[in-house]
């Protein structure tokens, strides 16, 4: 039985901390699904496609170094139905502090509720990156920072067009 994985997330740049749970996802099951989540209510920088285009670029060595397939998809509902819709048997989400583990607790348990069959696992983020986060990322791009030690330098170039830098 293939073993698939969902790992929901704005993407929104994708960055070092996403790509280092991807890859160490990639060691647990044969095939991961990127749910790139289309919200209304949050206002991304970048749109559902740039966010699949940026995803494609930076994740695709991680499938050819690890040999699992990796797919991404768009959805605008619940994770746990998304993660449904692409057959995972677990849902993915990277933990980089204890406000993380709090926050993602309660969600595991109430998308284990509406979906028992669908396990949640939480891998630790890498040392070096659980800092990281978009949120922090966009808005050093939009003051003029350097991202370089944040995101691929694919990303770099995107985040400098959009904020003109």
């Amino acid at each position: 039985m293939e073993r698939i994985g969902f790992y929901p997330g704005s993407f929104d740049p994708v960055t070092l901390g996403h790509t280092d749970i991807i890859a160490r996802a990639c060691r647990l099951v044969d095939r991961l699904v990127l749910g790139v989540g289309t919200h209304d209510a949050k206002r991304p920088m970048f749109s559902p496609d740039e966010r699949i285009g940026m995803l494609r670029g930076d994740v695709a060595s991680i499938a050819a170094r690890t040999g699992t397939t990796i797919d991404i998809v768009t959805f605008g509902g619940l994770a746990v139905d998304a993660a449904r819709e692409a057959g995972a048997q677990v849902i993915v989400r990277g933990l980089r502090d204890a406000t993380d583990f709090d926050y993602e607790m309660r969600m595991a348990g109430m998308n284990g509720e509406m979906a028992p069959d669908v396990e949640t696992i939480f891998i630790a983020a890498g040392p070096g990156v659980r800092h990281v986060a978009s949120s922090l990322v966009r808005q050093i791009a939009m003051m003029g920072g350097n991202v370089a030690p944040f995101v691929s330098a694919a990303v770099a170039q995107e985040l400098a067009q959009r904020v003109g830098g």
